[in-house]
């Protein structure tokens, strides 16, 4: 398979501290790649990177087959990007802010009429097309957000946090939006602390203060670790001694992790 993503030794230093340490790993063309860690482990850092804008301090990347230091300008206009914070335009209408984006990303009008009104019958917001964006409930947001990132037939989508705050409900039809922008030739890539979602995925990459500590297929992550589920293995990486962490520490999970119960997006 092609190689959409390939990094090597990516590191992003701010002053003194090392957010991102030297990260190395590739990914291929229609993956879902889930890119895991705890709140402050560097994963939204290393996406900034890669999506053309924040500039590495040291290392290699290419996106899409562009050189994230030479043509981040043609990077963004491969791919599809859905922030952590929500990322439409509250004061504009569904329509607005679809006919916008399209827009943005260089569609012709008449592309863009056509997108619309695929978009809003299979999110099913005919009803709610011309109310404010503002007023939806968030999980209809973060669909939408979702959709307005793949309306210009982006390689690969990045998605930052996209279930965060969201209902197990939503959260499963988000996912079920994933696996057919994959089944449809869309990588994605994939950002969440949530450690029941890296079931989901093809292959998982673990960050511990800014080092990715292990990349596997959830399979063998499981039994690489001979753990049951994800949460598991997050839990023992986490606290055993690497050179990410001082010995004997780990990372405090806290609240930001469920309690590891597997619930396949799709149904049972």
């Amino acid at each position: 398979m092609n190689k959409v993503i390939q990094v090597e030794g990516l590191t992003k230093m701010f002053g003194d501290f090392t957010a991102v340490d030297a990260i190395t790993f590739d990914v291929k063309k229609g993956e879902i790649f889930g890119f895991l860690g705890a709140n402050g482990a560097g994963k939204t850092t290393a996406m900034k990177m890669l999506i053309g804008i924040s500039n590495p301090t040291s290392g290699k990347a290419t996106v899409a087959g562009f050189d994230v230091y030479t043509h981040a300008e043609d990077i963004k206009k491969n791919i599809g990007y859905m922030s952590q914070k929500f990322a439409l335009y509250d004061d504009l209408t569904v329509k607005e802010n679809i006919t916008f984006f399209g827009g943005i990303y260089g569609l012709s009008r008449k592309r863009i009429k056509e997108k619309s009104e695929a978009l809003i019958k299979e999110l099913g917001l005919e009803k709610v097309a011309s109310q404010l964006v503002g007023s939806l409930p968030l999980g209809w947001k973060q669909k939408l957000s979702f959709s307005v990132a793949l309306i210009h037939d982006p390689k690969i989508v990045f998605l930052d946090e996209p279930t965060g705050g969201v209902d197990p409900i939503t959260r499963r039809q988000f996912w079920e939006m994933i696996y057919k922008a994959a089944n449809q030739g869309t990588t994605v890539f994939v950002t969440t602390h949530y450690m029941d979602e890296a079931e989901y995925c093809d292959r998982v990459s673990i960050m511990v203060n800014g080092k990715i500590e292990a990349l596997d297929t959830p399979k063998k992550l499981k039994e690489q670790f001979q753990a049951e589920s994800m949460n598991d293995v997050f839990l023992k990486l986490a606290r055993s001694p690497s050179p990410a962490l001082p010995k004997g520490k780990g990372v405090n999970v806290g609240e930001n992790y469920n309690n590891g119960t597997k619930s396949s997006p799709l149904g049972s």
